[in-house]
């Protein structure tokens, strides 16, 4: 018999590894359980792994497999789920480039789920980072980018940016005077000048998800 804390925490588990291929992080863990520090989920996952119903992977960060899920639930069902600020589901569209643009994004309408921490007011979208052209900001070739739907930026913010109506990044933005600059996060990428009717801003970039597989 599990406890409410550790049956919570499975399904919370459980749900992340389907939606996103890893599960959530010791903070998010804590976070959606409203504990007070990470040793409480220390405690919940060695309760869950001793009855058997996760396994912890070996050599790899934050890995763990689930082996069965509580009596009366399924991932396909909604049997007691977890509390409902624990995740949102948000469209995931495809694609960017954070190196040279590439075709614009594709609209593919799968969902994700994100923690509640990198959302705010608007709406929302995830992107999978194609190229290294913003490791300097510490955003990786095949990350998952949370981005929040603007149509402007302030300088300096990180935005998914149209070229020409046809070619879409991943890119700092700069305005000045007549002109757009997209800068990249990587000393070898050159940062590319437009005139203002050739840029259009397509989000701003919030929160970063990332696989450690």
């Amino acid at each position: 018999m599990l406890t409410q804390k550790q049956r919570d925490l499975l399904i919370l588990i459980d749900k992340r590894i389907q939606a996103v291929g890893v599960p959530p992080s010791y903070d998010e863990m804590k976070d959606s359980l409203g504990l007070a520090s990470k040793s409480g989920i220390h405690r919940l996952i060695s309760a869950l792994e001793e009855r058997g119903f996760i396994r912890r992977l070996p050599n790899k960060a934050r890995a763990l497999e689930v082996l069965k899920l509580p009596e009366g639930y399924s991932s396909d069902s909604a049997l007691t789920p977890v509390a409902a600020n624990d995740t949102y589901e948000i469209p995931f569209v495809g694609k960017i480039a954070a190196g040279l643009p590439i075709a614009a994004i594709e609209d593919t309408h799968n969902l994700m789920a994100v923690p509640p921490s990198m959302m705010g007011n608007g709406d929302h979208y995830a992107l999978e980072v194609e190229g290294e052209s913003m490791i300097e900001a510490g955003i990786m070739d095949g990350d998952i980018v949370v981005i929040r739907k603007a149509n402007t930026a302030r300088n300096n913010e990180i935005v998914v940016a149209l070229v020409d109506q046809d070619e879409a990044t991943l890119k700092r933005i700069y305005r000045t005077g007549n002109e757009v600059e997209l800068i990249a996060e990587n000393k070898d990428f050159p940062t590319k000048t437009y005139g203002p009717d050739r840029v259009e801003v397509q989000g701003v970039l919030v929160g970063l998800v990332r696989s450690y597989q």
